[in-house]
Parts: structure tokens; sequence; C-alpha cells
């Protein structure tokens, strides 16, 4: 497969990664109107439906996952951490705030990290959502 994708000019890389959520429209208001995602494409499959975001210059995919088949899934507080690189992390903390969202840590310098600016949110789920200041490298 490598030797394909080399020949063809494809780098590995994370091309998208999924999270299963308790609701599809409401995890997807999260993401597309606080962290300025953007719907890309839906899939209805016979166990799950899911909404695939992207950022409009790309990157990872996000697919949200929510299984139709009837089978008792939990979807609170899983050990996953989403970590997204932000024009304005402050700016998106106070949205995620305002719209009645946990702020773990507020953005801002981390000495742990040479400091860099990271903050923590979760999403409607409990995800934790790491914000990091896309103009730092």
């Amino acid at each position: 497969m490598a030797d394909k994708d080399a020949a063809k000019g494809v780098r590995p890389s994370v091309y998208g990664f999924g999270i299963g959520v308790s609701d599809l429209e409401r995890s997807n208001a999260f993401y597309t109107e606080l962290l300025g995602m953007k719907r890309v494409m839906d899939f209805s499959l016979s166990h799950m439906d899911e909404i695939v975001l992207l950022y409009p210059d790309g990157g990872s995919s996000l697919v949200l996952m929510h299984w139709t088949d009837g089978s008792t899934r939990d979807y609170a507080n899983n050990p996953v951490k989403i970590v997204v690189r932000l024009e304005d992390p402050k700016a998106v903390a106070d949205k995620i705030r305002a719209a009645g969202y946990l702020i773990i840590r507020e953005p801002e310098p981390a000495p742990e990290v040479g400091g860099f600016i990271v903050g923590f949110a979760k999403d409607p789920d409990g995800y934790l959502v790491e914000l990091l200041d896309a103009n730092q490298s």
C-alpha cells in the first residue's frame, strides 16, 4: 500500500477521526458555530448516521457518529482529546462559555509547553477540546 501511495504522491497522514455523539445536530452546532468547522458531508448507514466536518483551509476531518441500530452507547466523558488550532482561542473560549459549555482552562500561556497559549473546553458530550493559538508554531 505504501509503495502504491508513494507512486501517486500521497503522503501518509491522519485523514480524519470520528467520535460518538449523543445528538448529531447539537454536536454539529458546537463544532461549526463555535469552532468554525464546516459541514462537508453526511452519511446515513444501516447502523449509524455521520456528519463529516472540516476546517475551510483543510486538515484532518472530524466525523460525528451517532448509532441508530438500537445499541447502547456511552457517549459521555470519553477519554479523547480533540486539538484545534484557532486564530483567537480566547475569543472562541468566550463563545463556548456564552453557549453554556464548560471551559476547563482559560487560553493562556502555559510554561510547561514553552509558553504556547493553551486552553481547554468540553464539548456537548464531554469530550476535551484543546484550544491552541494558530499563530504559534
